[in-house]
């Protein structure tokens, strides 16, 4: 059975790799990958590979990196004769041309315990909204975005520790076991497994932006340590600082009323075991990394060492 892989960031190159190395056990051969086009990155602006791309190369797999699937890009995919299509954080829709080429449909892994989190930011939603539960999901491809059958699922619970960088490349390895014992069953029945229509409310993620990362801090300390790890590495929270953005990596929350009179935003104590504590509409933020504009990511400790006037600043 052969099959072609679409994806780009690191995550899915974490999928690809254990697909790419478990073929001949599960009865499939990887003829191609599909990735987004090379980006300019760096301060020289290079033409990069996606993480996909770079590992497909190294492999020697054939790797097409269309700007958009059109005729050309179907041709190319046609000429290897695939029977599936496999896709996980691709970037791309794929319309019903592209879709007809492959006899046995394809199959996406979506990082949701879908329906709820439809779309391109599902796993900062889960950690961010401080859910017990998340999964990860392999769903038929379908035309309408995250609507496919489900094919498989394993749920994942969540204890508040979780990145976003973490649970995605957490959710990467679960869905390739899964969609390992899918290929093995597709290769010895020459179909793909039924799958079920979703049921239940769905909800939607969208793009997140630098925007998206700035603290509120009238917020609870619970709910600016959630969103703090949701989105690490991207696209990172932060605050102003005497009119210079200042970055909060990591934290963790208190529920100290101490220094509740304090406006919110207020850098009110270096604990030298805890951390620099910030007063939150609710509770204390107790930042435990955190950067300078221009300067590198730094332990609180050390920060406090060049930063000793920071306690009474008032964060924005």
């Amino acid at each position: 059975m052969k099959i072609i892989y679409a994806g780009s960031p690191d995550a899915s190159k974490i999928t690809l790799e254990i697909l790419y190395n478990n073929q001949a056990e599960y009865g499939f051969e990887i003829v191609g990958v599909l990735s987004n086009p090379d980006s300019a990155k760096g301060r020289h602006k290079e033409l990069t590979p996606t993480p996909v791309a770079a590992f497909a190369m190294e492999k020697g797999l054939p790797v097409f990196k269309p700007e958009h699937l059109d005729a050309v890009a179907r041709e190319e995919v046609q000429a290897l004769n695939p029977d599936l299509l496999v896709s996980f954080a691709y970037g791309h829709i794929f319309g019903p041309k592209f879709l007809g080429i492959f006899p046995m449909g394809g199959i996406n892994l979506h990082p949701s315990l879908l329906p709820k989190y439809r779309g391109c930011t599902p796993v900062p939603a889960a950690i961010k909204n401080r859910d017990k539960q998340t999964a990860a999901t392999v769903q038929t491809l379908a035309l309408k975005m995250d609507e496919g059958d489900i094919v498989a699922q394993q749920i994942i619970d969540l204890d508040g520790t979780e990145t976003g960088e973490s649970l995605l490349n957490n959710s990467a390895e679960i869905g390739a076991r899964l969609i390992l014992e899918l290929l093995k069953d597709a290769s010895e029945n020459g179909k793909l497994k039924q799958g079920v229509s979703q049921t239940g409310e769905s909800s939607y993620t969208n793009t997140l932006t630098k925007d998206d990362g700035r603290i509120d801090w009238t917020l609870s300390a619970a709910e600016i340590e959630a969103q703090i790890r949701a989105y690490n590495p991207n696209p990172g929270c932060w605050t102003m600082e005497n009119q210079l953005p200042l970055k909060i990596i990591a934290a963790s929350f208190i529920d100290d009323n101490k220094y509740s009179k304090e406006k919110p935003g207020t850098v009110v104590e270096f604990n030298k075991g805890q951390g620099i504590f910030i007063q939150t509409g609710k509770g204390i933020l107790a930042v435990l990394e955190l950067q300078r504009q221009g300067k590198k990511n730094m332990k609180y400790k050390d920060f406090m060492n060049g930063a000793r006037d920071f306690v009474g600043t008032i964060l924005e």
